[in-house]
């Protein structure tokens, strides 16, 4: 799933031809995603000019005078900038035609992603309950600490919890904890605020090095140019179950904890 690096890799992508455009009109060949395309998002969408284009945990919002544009990616969706008239692929489902030849288009085979038109003033529950970003002021060790007090659960499970901090998904929740010299399964109230702190620094770290190198392609996900993202050649810990820890040599050992794949170092991680 893309997550929230491979999302602001996108926002940077396509912000550049979209800021500024007018929409000259909305093509939706198909409207069965995660929640149906609304019949409002050609109809407000269309003749609005893009006043900017920002993200918000995963989910981008495409801002115009008459609403906004909700976009999340799903599970394997991308949304790529094309010259108007390219060749329509199978999965490409939603076009934003734009002034000057270009067009926004969205792919989603799997279709969990979703497209979405919120009218001025509407707060869509989607967007509600969301912690702080990551990469802002408001987000430090002493929030992490505060928030994780009777915590028994994982730390990984806390820290990847969008009501306490949104965008840290399993690839980067593994990368931070392992350069925070922190077990996964470590129980979250038990861990002190000087962790918490260098915790905190890790995942800043860690989500700004994976934005700088375009995201993590594993599979399915492109940028807003049609390329994969690099950061996969970075990784530390994640999908290196059984192999040796770029640190100390020791064995990586892989677990579940919430139904998401888990590896860290023994040697390295308490």
């Amino acid at each position: 799933m893309p997550e929230l690096p491979e999302v602001e890799t996108t926002r940077r992508g396509v912000e550049p031809f979209c800021r500024g455009r007018a929409v000259r009109a909305v093509i939706v060949r198909e409207p069965r995603l995660r929640w149906p395309v609304p019949d409002t998002l050609a109809t407000g969408m269309a003749g609005q000019i893009i006043l900017a284009v920002e993200r918000r945990a995963k989910y981008l919002l495409f801002q115009t005078a008459a609403g906004i544009a909700l976009v999340h990616l799903g599970m394997s969706g991308s949304l790529r900038v094309v010259r108007r008239g390219d060749p329509v692929a199978r999965h490409d489902h939603v076009d934003v035609a734009l002034a000057g030849g270009h067009s926004l288009r969205f792919n989603d085979p799997r279709r969990f992603g979703c497209f979405l038109w919120l009218a001025p003033g509407e707060r869509h529950p989607l967007l509600a309950n969301l912690g702080p970003e990551p990469l802002s002021p408001e987000f430090d060790g002493q929030l992490l600490y505060r928030r994780s007090r009777g915590r028994r659960g994982p730390v990984k499970n806390f820290i990847m919890d969008a009501r306490v901090v949104v965008g840290v998904g399993n690839i980067y929740a593994n990368e931070a904890l392992f350069l925070a010299g922190i077990r996964p399964d470590r129980a979250a109230g038990r861990v002190s605020a000087a962790r918490y702190e260098c915790l905190s620094q890790c995942i800043k770290q860690v989500l700004t090095s994976a934005i700088e190198q375009g995201g993590t392609t594993l599979r399915d996900f492109v940028g807003g140019d049609g390329k994969p993202g690099y950061f996969a050649r970075h990784l530390h810990v994640y999908g290196r179950g059984g192999q040796p820890c770029t640190c100390c040599g020791s064995q990586l050992r892989a677990c579940r904890l919430g139904q998401r794949g888990s590896v860290y170092c023994v040697a390295c991680q308490r």
